[in-house]
């Protein structure tokens, strides 16, 4: 019952105030947060490609209001985009980026949206590197697959993220299962109505595993986002089954969240990618975090009881 009251608690700017202004919060952030600068991110993918794991970054910003938010989220993954390529880590990092922060909201916002990305592309591209669209509430999702299309035309390295509480997912998923596509395959972490999405946990596991049987028996090239150890037991035996390498697919995990499994996986010859979000708009990523898992809201409550 708590994780639609914190999904609600994100948009609150109310709670955002309370959240944002508490003294325990910034430690307890901080285990899932690579601080709020560029400087922070690179030193996090620094320290992670040292221990042999692949990064994802992912520049927090979403539900903007003007077009000039808009500009300075692009602005902040081209200045991403020159780091990476300056210290030579495009091929170990690469970047997410959420369509909400480059304008899709805004009149005109589908248009908006991929004029911001494309550049960010095209820069990821000449850094050695890739961009993966995150995929957010489900009235995005034509947008975001249509924006997807199109970079592809261009850039078919480009990726995608799809949730596989959506009913829909195993149409897009079939879909996206070619030669040369990307996919991280995640359960959703936005509050959908049960028009659209699967609202018992038992039915999102099982939508999980019929994707990722289509994605793993595809062309395209599978990211598995998950932390659930039965998840990553089940890819481990759908590649076994479908003949793929290591290096033929990846697992994905939250920067902060299991990581002695993510060492686990690396040590284990798989490709092991970790999700670092940094930037100083971290409370709705924050919440949400909160909401997907009770280990981590009974993290920051014992963080607030003996900081009290």
């Amino acid at each position: 019952m708590l994780g639609p009251v914190l999904l609600a608690a994100a948009r609150s700017d109310g709670l955002r105030r309370v959240v944002a202004s508490a003294p325990v919060t910034r430690p307890v952030v901080d285990r899932f947060v690579a601080g709020e600068t560029l400087d922070g991110a690179m030193t996090a993918v620094r320290s992670l490609a040292d221990r042999r794991l692949e990064v994802t970054l992912d520049h927090l910003g979403e539900d903007i209001s003007d077009a000039s938010e808009a500009r300075r989220a692009r602005d902040a993954y081209l200045a991403l985009a020159e780091a990476l390529a300056a210290e030579g880590l495009g091929a170990r990092a690469e970047m997410s980026v959420k369509l909400s922060a480059f304008g899709q909201a805004l009149p005109g916002g589908h248009d908006i949206a991929y004029n911001n990305v494309l550049p960010v592309v095209e820069a990821a591209t000449a850094a050695g590197t890739t961009v993966t669209l995150d995929m957010e509430d489900h009235t995005t999702v034509d947008s975001t697959l249509a924006v997807l299309a199109d970079l592809r035309a261009r850039h078919p390295q480009t990726g995608a993220v799809l949730q596989s509480y959506l009913y829909r997912t195993e149409d897009d998923c079939a879909a996206l299962a070619v030669a040369g596509s990307r996919v991280r395959l995640v359960k959703g972490a936005y509050r959908e109505p049960a028009e659209v999405a699967y609202q018992d946990k038992h039915q999102v596991d099982k939508a999980y595993v019929r994707c990722l049987k289509t994605l793993m028996a595809g062309d395209g090239y599978p990211m598995i986002g998950s932390h659930d150890p039965r998840l990553v037991a089940i890819t481990e035996a759908l590649a076994a089954r479908f003949g793929r390498k290591p290096g033929e697919y990846e697992f994905q995990m939250l920067y902060g969240i299991r990581e002695a499994e993510q060492h686990r996986l690396a040590d284990a010859g798989h490709r092991m990618r970790v999700y670092v979000p940094y930037g100083t708009d971290w409370y709705g990523y924050f919440m949400r975090r909160l909401a997907e898992r009770p280990a981590n809201l009974a993290f920051f409550a014992r963080s607030l009881v003996s900081r009290g």
